[in-house]
């Protein structure tokens, strides 16, 4: 009897063993051709992933410019992103003579950059006599934050992929990039109405708000790139996911039509 349990325990052992090497085995079988296309669409959702960091990083998301006055030397501009604003102190001669409002913010001046604070304690910020809406700008900040960490768990995803052979994880990574795309683009449209906001809260208290004007800087040029290459990186890895039967009946080989 002992025997017989030894002898059946070493044979459940040998199975398990063998079970473990067939699934290693089926973990790896990715085709040269897979994997090329799967470090192609890497290489793309990378640049996209860079272009998100930029854009959530920088501080160049809207340009906020007061007017030109006569016989002053100096006009006032600002920048700001999701995280800190810069006001500006221009000399009028720098500006374009073309140009009616004070900038653009490259523009070399004297620069006074702070963080929000209603990060930390809450506050509303001020920019030329106007007040921030602060739960609009923190959801701007809060949706982006998020869009950068699923295309973190992306990036990871399609990595496990290659270095692993978890082909299943392609369709993970597909989805975290897309939904990264999509999060990216909700931020910047939420930027967008936090902006509005800016400009329509205008404090009652002296010196009388100047008149401004804004444009959309590099930095949200950025953000919109980066949303739609994440997208596009998204898409590629979700069609390498669907099986190969639909576009095979879609475009027959040519020894099929020579038959």
């Amino acid at each position: 009897m002992m025997w017989s349990n030894f002898f059946m325990q070493e044979e459940d052992r040998r199975r398990r063993e063998a079970a473990g090497r067939r699934w290693a085995q089926g973990q790896h079988q990715l085709t040269p051709e897979l994997e090329g296309k799967i470090k192609l669409g890497l290489l793309l959702s990378a640049v996209g992933s860079t272009l998100a960091v930029l854009a959530v990083g920088t501080e160049f998301w809207v340009e906020l410019n007061t007017y030109k006055t006569n016989g002053s030397a100096i006009c006032d501009a600002a920048h700001l992103g999701l995280w800190k604003m810069c006001t500006k102190r221009l000399w009028q001669a720098d500006v374009p003579a073309g140009r009616d409002t004070c900038g653009p913010a490259e523009l070399p001046g004297e620069a006074n950059c702070t963080y929000f604070k209603f990060f930390t304690t809450g506050e509303n910020a001020r920019i030329f006599q106007r007040t921030t809406k602060k739960e609009v700008n923190l959801a701007a900040a809060v949706i982006a934050v998020l869009g950068l960490a699923v295309m973190a768990l992306g990036c990871l995803c399609i990595i496990m992929v290659l270095s692993k052979g978890a082909d299943f994880l392609l369709r993970v990574g597909a989805v975290c990039f897309g939904l990264s795309g999509l999060l990216l683009l909700v931020s910047l449209e939420v930027f967008r109405h936090s902006v509005q906001a800016l400009l329509q809260r205008v404090s009652p208290e002296p010196p009388p708000a100047p008149a401004l004007t804004y444009e959309y800087s590099w930095s949200l040029g950025c953000g919109v790139g980066a949303s739609l290459v994440l997208l596009l990186g998204g898409g590629c890895f979700l069609l390498l996911t669907l099986p190969p039967w639909p576009w095979g009946s879609l475009c027959p080989k040519q020894g099929h039509r020579a038959a």
